[in-house]
């Protein structure tokens, strides 16, 4: 029988010495192990496809995949149940992820809707995040022992910054309108709350009087929904000064970056952080903590002078303004007291300070050239007097005034108020803070200026 080439060929291929034929088993164990495993990742990319959207945010909110949350999770046409970014917005502020918080608030969650009482009540008593000195400042200001399951309520964070703060400050926490709202929110649930209100404190003296006036409150209707009573008129302050006594310097300086009075802001960051540091300090804590917390002041008092020295640059006089504007949220105080009461040296130090003390000492007089020699002059020759200028009503706008003259001009500026809403008034709190300026301005005026102003003077 004839054979042909191929036949020859698979022939000799077969029996070459070199090529070696083996019988392969197959390893059952192993094949079974890779099927299992493969089985598994198709059911996880299933699940991981039917989860509903707040579950797969959830997810990268834990691992902490911010970038599988904005490319995969917030795409273009995703609906999202009501409420779900808001909690997400909770965790991420509970677990730290400045990222996500970033995130949320592109993708259209509200931070005015979001803070309430008692979402900013339950951030302060966290167990997440770095260690911090909170909760032994709440027992310093409480003067006592507190319980292991004490809820730290907004009270005693009020009781606390004024408590860092020092001086005449007074947080809105502790006003008697927010006093008054907290406890018709929280009152039923806590017997303890009148006293920590304490409410019998800020009563009118008559007796017939503070009846009336606890009737009212006790059949005020609030409504938890109205975001004139339940929500902060400024969240980004209220979540800033909330990182800063957390100690999350990351997200503080996230929150300071957003929302009104950016200098404001960092001047009180400044002061709190260093008091916390002080604190921190005198309790024989961990040194790393008092000097993270000093790390920390110094970088809010440098992001304060900065802002200072961009506001001189653009604009002289806006920037006087804005050292001597009124803070109402920060208790009617101004910027150049924040920055006494912090003891930030380089911002009294900075030119514009030092031109707005200036004209403190000198009031109305327009500074020029050689103007303290037309002074002694006037001083020797009454006529030469007239030589001297003075301020108009807008140059005098920016300018600190004393307790006297601020009260006559405010009287004559706002309308007869009714009774009630004068009593509701802190004027005492106006007289000290006035009284607290003039003291400032001594202490400016001995310890801040400037060498060659203290030559002239």
């Amino acid at each position: 029988m004839k054979t042909t080439d191929d036949e020859e060929l698979v022939v000799g291929i077969f029996h070459h010495p070199d090529l070696h034929i083996h019988q392969v088993e197959p390893d059952e164990e192993e094949h079974r192990r890779y099927s299992e495993g493969r089985a598994e990742q198709e059911e996880e990319k299933r699940r991981r496809a039917n989860a509903s959207a707040p579950d797969q945010l959830s997810l990268a909110l834990a691992w902490n995949r911010v970038d599988i949350a904005r490319s995969q999770i917030f795409i273009y046409g995703q609906q999202w149940p009501v409420g779900s970014l808001e909690q997400a917005m909770l965790d991420a502020l509970v677990l730290d992820r400045v990222d996500f918080v970033k995130l949320l608030i592109e993708n259209g969650v509200s931070m005015h809707r979001f803070l309430t009482l008692s979402r900013l009540e339950e951030l302060y008593n966290t167990r997440h995040g770095p260690s911090n000195t909170l909760y032994h400042l709440v027992r310093d200001v409480k003067k006592g022992n507190l319980p292991p399951d004490y809820r730290i309520s907004l009270i005693d964070i009020g009781l606390v910054i004024e408590y860092l703060m020092g001086g005449a400050y007074r947080c809105n926490y502790t006003r008697k309108r927010f006093r008054t709202l907290y406890h018709n929110l929280f009152g039923p649930k806590r017997p303890k709350a009148l006293k920590l209100l304490g409410m019998e404190d800020d009563m009118p003296i008559r007796r017939g009087r503070q009846k009336t006036t606890r009737k009212r409150e006790e059949e005020v209707d609030i409504d938890l929904d109205d975001p004139e009573i339940n929500h902060f008129p400024f969240p980004f302050h209220e979540l800033m000064v909330w990182a800063v006594l957390m100690k999350r310097q990351k997200m503080a300086l996230f929150f300071w970056q957003h929302g009104e009075e950016a200098m404001a802001k960092a001047l009180v960051a400044c002061k709190l952080c260093k008091a916390m540091a002080h604190e921190a300090s005198e309790n024989d804590m961990v040194d790393d903590i008092s000097q993270e917390l000093n790390h920390n002041s110094r970088e809010f008092a440098q992001l304060a002078v900065e802002l200072l020295d961009q506001s001189y640059k653009q604009d002289e006089q806006m920037a006087m303004k804005l050292l001597t504007y009124e803070l109402k949220n920060w208790s009617n105080a101004t910027c150049l007291q924040l920055a006494v009461a912090a003891k930030h040296r380089d911002f009294i130090a900075h030119t514009c300070s030092q031109m707005l003390l200036t004209d403190m000492w000198m009031g109305r007089l327009r500074m020029r050239k050689n103007s303290g020699l037309k002074v002694i002059l006037g001083l020797l020759l009454p006529p030469s007097i007239l030589s001297l200028e003075f301020k108009n009503k807008d140059e005098m706008s920016y300018m600190p005034q004393d307790q006297e003259a601020y009260l006559q001009e405010k009287e004559e500026e706002e309308p007869e108020k009714p009774v009630k809403e004068k009593e509701e008034e802190d004027m005492e709190f106006t007289v000290r803070s006035y009284c607290e300026a003039q003291y400032n301005s001594v202490l400016f005026l001995s310890s801040a200026l400037s060498p060659s102003l203290q030559a002239q003077f």
